[in-house]
């Protein structure tokens, strides 16, 4: 008996509808999956057909190439493979697409496995880890192709790459025959495996599936499965002169796998012919077992001033647009991490813009706006004054120290109070004063009184240019939370820290990275590059944020939300990034 185990109810908030979820739902009722079985590995035919029957009740699989860094697009497909299989009572496995040797580097693995577990998501069931590479299936991949060769329907074309090209046709004519379409299988085979030998040259000869040249369905003429790469592999070294193609591998890691629901993006539709012709024509042989997986595609994520082409991104980092792939600036979820997102903000933001099957740009506001939600809820408060000009209360006594407690966070009473020492110097924000202010402005200014917030109301009697200092006289009877506090009405309340008692910090504050909506629609897209993009400040922060560790979030009072560098902030001297402002501040041009 076949026992399924059931959603996990308590895991997550009830998660939002969609297609692929009602998929999903509509096949685990008609019981399409049932008869899977599982061997507690991958594997063909000869090891899944005596197996028992699968205890997962789907499994997905989220595949990228170790080619680059994930980026924010990624995330929507983490949260989508991951999570239905989560709420689903099945497993994800995490899978690399290491196909292609001459890009792929074991530091993008690497980095990608801690992205992914950053996000919270990982890839174990019932006490065993699903950590899959395409590249441990290299051998059956092989034994796949000469199947394919022995039952002619693939064959070793040797024409050039530009005379394949012009005889594939075109999207309103039809292909024609490679000359070498009707060797024979015996030759081809032996040349298939001439070239794994690496008996020929790159480019001489590729291995070609045998559909239709005439196919309305351009990927359907006869797709090249099989090419010559003279290349180290990063897991297999030297053993392959020959690697697969990726739209021939990827089919087949899921079959070998057992996936259900093979979930990629919309640019993948016109290949869904090829992924079922071809693992159909596998199960015929007897080398995969059925059922088989089946493929579905949803939206890629589109995000304004933003890009999320890997090409792009590369040169982004090549070219040193940006310092490198975890520039806080840039759209991976390593910049992503820097800069102060949180796991949480991103699983939401998935959440919240859903699944389709139609494309549409996502506002990247929509994202922030999910940041500032989490952050809203676990940030502490702390106070930093990031353009500062001094502040002296002359009344005030020079050796008096007094401290003023400010809560942790306004809505978690629980998380306490902190204490601020107010001396007679302070650093206030340069905005909060003006010898000439303009109408409603109720801030400080000749003759007007403000309280300092957490503290005393004061009264500005004047303004030395020389030494560029804002003086001020105090009412002792003012101090927050006291009685005489009521006796004082005033508009304006500022934040300040004590100048003896700060800690001066670099702060790093970040606009988008493109000035562009859509970067490149009218031409090159560096040329939408933001040049304003960063500023590198010192400012001036209260004692108590001296001691944040690495990736400690706040919020800085009035500014929005920070976050102590992971790579630059050292013990007692952390260095930070603003995740993002309290509200969408930015202007579209």
């Amino acid at each position: 008996m076949n026992t399924k185990t059931p959603p996990n109810k308590n895991s997550a908030p009830a998660p939002a509808s969609h297609f692929i979820r009602s998929i999903v739902e509509h096949d685990l009722a008609a019981g399409k999956w049932a008869a899977r079985r599982w061997a507690g590995t991958p594997g063909p035919a000869s090891v899944q057909a005596q197996a028992a029957l699968d205890p997962a009740a789907i499994r997905t699989r989220f595949p990228p190439e170790p080619n680059g860094y994930l980026h924010f697009g990624h995330a929507k497909s983490i949260c989508l493979n991951f999570g239905l299989a989560r709420d689903f009572g099945g497993v994800c496995h995490m899978r690399f697409d290491d196909t292609n040797p001459e890009k792929e580097e074991q530091a993008y693995v690497d980095s990608i496995i801690d992205a992914v577990r950053w996000l919270g998501f990982d890839w174990t069931y019932a006490g065993s880890e699903h950590l899959y590479y395409a590249s441990d299936y290299f051998d059956f991949m092989f034994t796949a192709a000469e199947y394919l060769v022995q039952q002619g329907l693939a064959y070793v074309d040797q024409q050039s790459a530009d005379d394949m090209r012009v005889r594939r046709g075109t999207l309103t004519t039809p292909g024609e025959d490679s000359p070498w379409r009707e060797r024979p299988a015996a030759e081809s085979l032996r040349l298939l495996n001439e070239m794994r030998a690496g008996l020929h040259a790159e480019g001489s000869m590729v291995l070609r599936a045998r559909i239709d040249m005439r196919s309305p369905n351009m990927n359907l003429r006869d797709p090249a499965i099989y090419r010559i790469r003279k290349a180290p592999h990063h897991r297999t070294g030297d053993a392959w002169n020959v690697y697969p193609m990726y739209t021939f591998a990827h089919p087949i890691e899921d079959a070998l796998e057992c996936i259900t629901h093979s979930i990629c993006t919309l640019e993948f539709e016109d290949q869904r012919p090829f992924y079922d012709w071809l693992l159909n024509h596998l199960a015929d042989g007897g080398l995969l077992t059925r059922p088989l997986p089946q493929q579905y595609e949803f939206a890629r994520l589109n995000l304004s001033n933003t890009v999320l082409s890997k090409r792009r991104l590369i040169q982004l980092v090549d070219e040193h647009h940006v310092s490198g792939w975890d520039d806080p600036r840039l759209p991976t979820l390593a910049g992503g991490r820097r800069r102060g997102y949180t796991p949480e903000g991103f699983r939401l933001f998935a959440e919240r813009i859903g699944v389709s099957k139609a494309n549409q740009w996502i506002d990247l506001s929509v994202l922030e706006d999910c940041m500032r939600e989490h952050l809203n809820d676990i940030a502490p408060r702390r106070v930093a004054v990031l353009d500062p000009i001094k502040l002296v209360i002359e009344n005030w006594p020079e050796d008096l120290e007094v401290r003023c407690d400010a809560p942790n966070h306004p809505q978690h009473p629980d998380w306490g109070k902190r204490s601020m020492p107010m001396t007679r110097e302070l650093w206030i924000e340069r905005e909060d004063f003006s010898l000439a202010p303009p109408k409603g402005y109720f801030r400080l200014f000749p003759g007007n009184a403000v309280r300092l917030r957490y503290g005393y109301v004061i009264e500005c009697i004047g303004y030395d240019a020389a030494t560029d200092t804002v003086r001020c006289k105090y009412f002792e009877d003012s101090r927050s939370g006291t009685p005489g506090s009521d006796n004082y009405k005033v508009k304006g309340n500022i934040h300040w820290v004590s100048v003896k008692h700060a800690y001066a910090a670099t702060v790093r504050l970040y606009e988008r990275l493109f000035r562009a909506e859509k970067p490149g629609e009218d031409g090159d897209y560096l040329n939408d590059l933001n040049p304003d993009s960063i500023h590198t400040i010192t400012a001036q922060l209260e004692p108590a944020l001296r001691d944040a560790p690495a990736e400690a979030r706040f919020q800085f009072e009035r500014h929005g939300y920070f976050v102590a560098d992971q790579i630059e902030s050292q013990a007692g001297a952390p260095v930070f990034n603003r995740t993002v402002t309290l509200r969408d501040a930015w202007q579209k041009t």
